[in-house]
């Protein structure tokens, strides 16, 4: 296919060129609505192509025209059957995943540090997560992915799950075997969704690894916007249709359902515009970002205090490989959290880090970076060595991660029962009705239907006081959780 066209990037400019008189929405009418500063800031390109599903630009909700023509670069791009543009970010495109293989009451074979949008799915699906647990690096403090031989033990006890969702790669850039746990999944005859939100580039070059549809999986909901040059919020999800698990049709419903019906072309000529620069220029692109990275990691390992660690990790089960762009820095060594790192930087240097926690922080290297701000980085951190490295001072090392909660009903059930508002530190025993987890990167603690004990209350607290970011409870404080009245498990 020609990759150098951008089907729909061009019908919009071809749109906005001819001066249409427009009588529909957005009502700012190619800016001249706007609030003038904002207008000036933006500028008069960005409005002239936010419109709205006129016949000429097609519908993102039925697409027989440029948006479709679109996708379909998109889907050989990737190496996918089908591709289908989301403007709902890749939360949109993980529910609609969810949604497309589960229906009420069906269980689905999951990590248990899911991303909350997986969790959502499941409420509005009404189905059973049956939990994983991902290997816990001691280490470092982090959790990589979960292993083939766990999958194993979780189809041969539930051989009637719908599916099984992987995380590849993770957060911190650490993959399982993806292509093993695929061809195990299929010999259950199960398919496998990959939240590959992290792992837009690694189509586009040998050295990192294997993507979802490369690895034979059935659907991958993957973030354009975090690595591959599209704006917030837009993202894609890739479907194999060659094993016959998902339906397409029914893909397009799902995400029809769960879609605005007033879609950003904004968002949506950033897709189409990314997916070209990454087909044609990817592979270079990614070669500098390589460079880029290694220097970086080779030159932290030689700053005092810190670490940031590459492929010496690799060779177990659930550490099989490495997306190298994700540079995790652990700075336990100079005794202070990650949370006081991320707060150092950008008090000092103006540096805004992907996440903190607290024995690390996570810088992303993309093509958006240069030598200079790599330099800039380098120059904080050994700043930031200097200021706080003494021998024999590190932080000790806890992973203080509690045990996955029993899921005493199915979180839809949770959700929706009769709650009431206790004090947190008085809740255990109880059945919680809300989410609590921790952004970036979105991992619950606890969801809907699970039983809080002592150990999760401890653990929460003590992540509030050290001043990492946790969230969810409608109490933003944590004082209060709600918890339902009562009811009767499911197990």
């Amino acid at each position: 296919m020609d990759h150098q066209k951008t089907p729909l990037f061009t019908a919009l400019k071809q749109h906005a060129a001819a001066g249409p008189i427009q009588f529909h929405i957005p009502g700012h009418k190619k800016g001249l609505g706007t609030d003038n500063e904002f207008r000036e800031f933006i500028g008069d390109n960005a409005l002239a192509i936010d419109l709205i599903n006129i016949a000429p630009l097609d519908d993102l909700h039925q697409p027989t025209g440029v948006i479709e023509e679109a996708q379909q670069l998109a889907a050989d791009a990737f190496g996918a059957d089908y591709t289908f543009f989301s403007i709902q970010g890749t939360s949109g495109a993980i529910m609609t995943m969810v949604m497309s293989v589960c229906s009420p009451g069906d269980k689905i074979i999951v990590p248990r540090n899911v991303h909350k949008s997986v969790m959502s799915a499941i409420i509005f699906a009404g189905a059973k997560p049956v939990f994983v647990s991902p290997a816990q690096d001691e280490n470092l403090g982090i959790d990589h992915g979960i292993t083939t031989s766990s999958v194993r033990r979780a189809l041969e006890r539930h051989p009637d799950a719908k599916a099984v969702l992987v995380i590849n790669p993770t957060y911190f850039g650490v993959c399982a075997h993806l292509q093993e746990i695929v061809e195990l999944a299929h010999s259950f005859h199960v398919p496998v969704l990959v939240d590959e939100a992290h792992g837009v580039h690694i189509h586009f070059h040998e050295e990192l690894p294997m993507s979802a549809m490369e690895a034979g999986a059935d659907l991958a909901a993957t973030s354009v916007h975090k690595l591959g040059g599209s704006m917030t919020q837009s993202s894609v999800l890739n479907l194999n249709a060659k094993n016959g698990y998902i339906n397409p049709q029914r893909v397009q419903t799902i995400i029809s359902m769960l879609t605005t019906t007033s879609t950003s072309y904004v968002l949506l000529a950033s897709l189409d515009a990314a997916r070209r620069n990454l087909a044609l220029h990817g592979h270079e692109m990614i070669r500098e970002t390589l460079e880029l990275a290694h220097d970086l990691r080779s030159k932290i390992n030689e700053i005092p205090g810190l670490y940031s660690f590459g492929r010496e990790i690799l060779g177990g089960e659930a550490t099989f490989d490495l997306d190298p762009t994700k540079v995790t820095i652990h700075v336990r060594h100079l005794g202070i959290t990650g949370y006081e790192t991320e707060n150092w930087l950008r008090e000092h240097y103006r540096i805004e880090v992907e996440l903190s926690d607290m024995y690390n922080i996570l810088c992303i290297i993309t093509p958006g970076d240069t030598k200079e701000s790599v330099d800039t980085l380098l120059a904080a951190l050994r700043e930031l060595s200097e200021t706080y490295y003494k021998e024999n001072n590190a932080n000790e090392l806890v992973v203080k991660i509690p045990e996955i909660p029993h899921l005493s009903l199915i979180p839809r059930d949770a959700f929706y029962a009769d709650t009431e508002v206790i004090p947190f530190k008085e809740s255990a025993g109880r059945i919680i009705a809300e989410f609590i987890y921790v952004y970036p990167p979105g991992i619950p603690i606890l969801l809907p239907g699970e039983v809080i004990s002592q150990s999760h209350i401890d653990y929460i607290v003590d992540h509030v006081e050290v001043g990492l970011p946790v969230k969810g409870p409608e109490d933003r404080y944590i004082n209060q959780v709600k918890v339902i009245v009562e009811a009767n498990p499911i197990f």
